[in-house]
């Protein structure tokens, strides 16, 4: 094993990425319950709460622009795009640059529904326990990036 600060060779940081993918699939579906578990709460599936979170974040957008931000179906996204609009948390504009392509936005209740859901996590969040560094989280998330950097590489490449 290398404690050092030096990176890992090829075949050594393999295996150790290997740990982390151990890790996160369990920890991202177990997470995926729990937001599940308050959907009657704020009356949003974790798919619409990705949209309505994305689009809190940079609206606004076409449905194939939040499918490919989202690395998910267009026609998945559209359904929860779907969802959200009947439940009146977004709304379809024209998009000028595009006469097919309509702009999802988020609407005054969409932005009251994605802040009380992302209140609801923040407070799940705060009972991580391990004492945590913020040097710890910011390896952390500088790991997950690198690996996520990988697979949108590969999704762009020609194969």
């Amino acid at each position: 094993m290398n404690d050092s600060d030096e990176p890992l060779a090829p075949d050594e940081l393999g295996h150790r990425v290997a740990e982390v993918f151990d890790l996160v699939g369990p920890l991202y579906r177990r997470a995926l319950r729990k937001l599940e578990q308050g959907e009657p709460a704020e009356g949003a599936s974790v798919g619409v709460r990705s949209v309505l979170d994305l689009l809190r974040l940079s609206e606004p957008m076409t449905v194939p622009q939040m499918a490919r931000v989202l690395a998910l179906s267009r026609q998945f996204v559209q359904r929860m795009v779907n969802d959200a609009t009947a439940r009146g948390w977004t709304e379809v504009t024209p998009n000028p640059a595009h006469q097919r392509s309509s702009l999802i936005r988020l609407t005054e209740e969409g932005r009251a529904a994605i802040a009380a859901i992302r209140a609801r996590e923040q407070a799940l969040n705060q009972q991580v326990g391990g004492h945590l560094t913020d040097a710890e989280l910011t390896a952390c998330t500088k790991v997950l990036r690198e690996m996520l950097k990988l697979f949108e590489q590969a999704e762009t490449d020609p194969e």
